[in-house]
């Protein structure tokens, strides 16, 4: 298991880097409980790990091995089970509920940003909420989302992921007025068995002023508990002038973090990690030349993705022509205010049916092929997790949605009329 694991490592690290820090351990792997422990050579290596590798290893062995895992961590170099252990055993799940692309070692930092995402660690260790609520702002593509979503899944390690709520303002709103049809009594209920709060978009809030007091009820509820809240906003939370004072006041109480924009060299790693990941051959002119034109992630990661299709589709290396090409046909159009309800619309108008059609339960064939179509197009285009999308499609289960944007994935392979509406509805989607 060593060995092919290794192989796979390959692909994000290099021999020698691999020399350094996999080599050393030692690795034990039980298929039947599902659970690999892995050893250190001593204390000192076991400490180095922790705090520079066990992110990424986490990451990989997730991608190596799927999801259902668990780690344990020895510090003595002993994966015997038969030996008595020197030291407390530590078992981590390994999945990624809320997407295996937001870790903590993804998000590439550098001194602006150290702050932050140190700040971030401290929470996601849980020592007692002592940021609580831990806010984080900063401008459209500054990573507030990966952040936001890195917290939880390293909460989720150590905490059953079903008792982390994470969504937007927008689907806090939905499971009130859609999924509880406006009773604020059962709404709230079922959000205070949630364990933790993760909301995103927070400055949206704005259009929903009625909302305001209920979230006043919200977050007393967590903060009494010392339930932990992580808030993701566009702006300083403290310049919101439409803000109740109440709840702005409760806002302060935690602490507030700022993301800086991504800088050229955060940007130029991000290429170049992509590239890694992808196998793409760019030229260092290339990579400086997307990172100075594209500032935004989600700009960047569209232009790769479409780089990297362009190699897998048309079977051959790109030539300067054809990269000068693809960049003087991309439109470099925001999707800032692309949600979930908006390609539900797109695609019930598509489909001639109701959206609530789309976040109910009818079955009949024609209404859950467009309910399967919107929830694929949402993860697809929002890169939404599934427990977030189930809410948002009228509180289904997690597990539906999953099944459903997995059958789409694979009708539209060997489909070529679906694959062609799927475009046409994306398009649909970014114009509206």
């Amino acid at each position: 298991m060593k060995q092919s694991l290794r192989k796979h490592l390959l692909q994000s690290s290099s021999d020698d880097e691999l020399k350094q820090w996999f080599d050393p351990l030692h690795l034990e792997y039980d298929e039947e409980s599902k659970r690999v422990t892995v050893g250190f050579p001593h204390a000192f290596f076991a400490k180095w790990f922790e705090s520079e590798i066990q992110d990424k290893f986490e990451a990989q062995l997730n991608m190596f091995l799927g999801s259902g895992y668990s780690v344990s961590y020895l510090d003595n170099g002993a994966v015997d089970r038969s030996a008595p252990a020197q030291t407390a055993e530590v078992v981590k799940r390994i999945d990624f509920p809320f997407g295996q692309e937001f870790t903590f070692d993804s998000f590439l930092i550098n001194k602006k940003n150290y702050f932050p995402i140190a700040s971030a660690k401290e929470v996601a260790k849980q020592s007692g909420s002592l940021f609580n609520p831990f806010i984080i702002c900063g401008p459209g593509g500054s990573g507030k989302t990966h952040l936001l979503k890195s917290v939880a899944n390293e909460l989720s390690k150590k905490n059953d992921y079903s008792g982390i709520f994470t969504g937007s303002v927008d689907e806090l709103n939905s499971l009130y007025t859609i999924r509880f049809k406006g009773d604020p009594f059962r709404a709230r209920n079922h959000l205070f068995e949630y364990d933790f709060l993760f909301l995103d978009d927070f400055q949206k809030i704005k259009e929903y002023p009625h909302f305001q007091q209920e979230l006043v009820n919200i977050f007393n509820h967590f903060y009494d508990n010392k339930k932990q809240m992580v808030i993701a906003c566009r702006d300083k939370v403290t310049s919101y002038d439409f803000l109740d004072e109440s709840l702005q006041s409760r806002l302060g109480w935690g602490l507030i973090v700022t993301l800086k924009e991504p800088d050229l060299e955060i940007r130029v790693g991000y290429i170049q990690r992509h590239c890694r990941m992808k196998r793409l051959q760019l030229s260092k002119e290339q990579v400086l030349t997307l990172a100075q034109r594209f500032t935004d992630f989600r700009y960047l990661q569209g232009i790769l993705l479409k780089l990297f299709a362009f190699k897998e589709l048309v079977k051959k290396e790109l030539t300067q022509k054809d990269f000068d090409h693809i960049l003087a046909n991309t439109e470099e159009k925001a999707t800032d205010d692309l949600t979930p309800k908006k390609i539900m619309t797109v695609v019930s108008e598509h489909f001639k049916v109701h959206i609530r059609d789309l976040t109910g339960t009818k079955r009949h064939q024609h209404i859950a092929q467009a309910r399967q179509i919107a929830m694929f197009l949402c993860r697809q285009m929002l890169n939404t997790s599934y427990p977030s999308l189930g809410r948002s499609f009228g509180g289904k289960d997690h597990s539906t949605v999953l099944y459903s944007v997995k059958k789409i994935q694979q009708l539209q392979d060997d489909d070529y009329e679906l694959k062609q509406l799927l475009k046409t509805l994306k398009g649909k989607c970014r114009m509206s």
